[in-house]
């Protein structure tokens, strides 16, 4: 009990120690240190080909850039990969001449088929996860972590359908993300939707740090790209079929920003206006750089000097409360030749 006690409080003063070291520059200006993705389709049935190619699309997009699968939570509502119809089975392609599997090699589904509901999505969000939900289906965000939403479906003024037989209205979506701010489960988060009427689900946003994109505005129907012969549907969507282009131009070092990609579809080409807000969101988005949500990048200094963590010797004062054990101003030096002795000085 005596080690345990001492060894406790020996972690705590040397963290505490090590929170005062001069950390560099950039990393004090970074107040993300992980960003996650959130993305979702909605739809199910063949002829819904397109939302999951978008929805795999954008996947594709962050996975390449960088966001690590345990960091992607992806809702897929049905499986077109292995539908019955799909000439090419365990490929989904978002292009008539089929250069682009999305689908890949390595997809990780988090929520597959009747899975995808609003309850589930709700929860997942707020991460009031039904008790025994694997790790794996949580969005385990904290205070420091830049959030990309992404939903696509069928959708109208102010409420996106979830698989034909339920719906989320702007207003419960509002005050999802609501409680997560008030549960500090994000530092920044980026909302971007294709589906009709899209402008309509960031309306009713009040929280602080949400920079939002819709493919339409209220009114406007949200458009396809184009058939594939061989498929026999639309394979696509407009506004993702051009923010995909988008994004595969860019690197994990790139210095396209968030601005450009709020301006990826011009109605000549989407025919729908695509709607951005920006209220709440405090920063210029063209000085905000696009990995801060389509990637994993975090500014980095690399120095060569040796950083000087200092070994506390004493306390002074009552370290804990106990009917067994109150130790004062206890010596730590017999654990010094436990840590590398290059880290400290005397």
């Amino acid at each position: 009990m005596y080690k345990f006690i001492l060894f406790i409080y020996f972690f705590v003063i040397t963290t505490i120690n090590c929170n005062e070291i001069q950390l560099p520059e950039g990393f004090a200006k970074s107040q993300s240190t992980n960003n996650w993705a959130v993305l979702v389709d909605t739809s199910r049935f063949w002829f819904n080909y397109r939302h999951i190619a978008n929805v795999l699309s954008i996947y594709r997009s962050v996975k390449r850039l960088g966001i690590p699968d345990s960091q992607i939570l992806l809702m897929v509502a049905d499986d077109m990969a292995c539908n019955a119809r799909n000439p090419r089975p365990a490929t989904v392609f978002n292009n008539a001449k089929q250069h682009i599997n999305v689908y890949g090699n390595d997809v990780e589904v988090d929520y597959r088929g009747y899975e995808v509901t609003v309850e589930n999505f709700v929860r997942l969000l707020t991460g009031r996860n039904i008790e025994g939900t694997a790790r794996s289906k949580r969005l385990l965000t904290d205070a420091s972590s830049n959030v990309l939403i992404y939903l696509t479906g069928h959708g109208g003024d102010g409420f996106l359908k979830f698989q034909d037989s339920e719906e989320i209205t702007n207003q419960e979506l509002a005050d999802a993300i609501e409680q997560m701010w008030q549960k500090q489960r994000y530092n920044e988060l980026f909302f971007m939707i294709d589906t009709c009427q899209a402008a309509s689900m960031y309306e009713k946003f009040y929280s602080p740090n949400i920079l939002a994109v819709a493919s339409s505005l209220v009114g406007e129907d949200s458009l396809s790209h184009h058939v594939d012969p061989a498929i026999g549907v639309y394979i696509i969507d407009r506004y993702t079929y051009y923010a995909l282009d988008f994004l595969e131009k860019v690197e994990v070092n790139s210095a396209k920003s968030m601005g450009e990609f709020l301006s990826v579809c011009p109605k000549r080409v989407c025919i729908s206006t695509v709607g951005v807000r920006k209220d709440l969101y405090p920063k210029d988005p063209y000085h905000v750089p696009i990995t801060n949500f389509f990637g994993s990048v975090r500014p980095t200094e690399i120095i060569k000097n040796v950083v000087n963590v200092s070994l506390p010797l004493s306390i002074d004062s009552e370290l804990i409360d106990s009917n067994e054990f109150v130790p004062k101003k206890r010596n730590f030096n017999q654990f010094y030749n436990l840590f590398p002795t290059n880290l400290f000085e005397e």
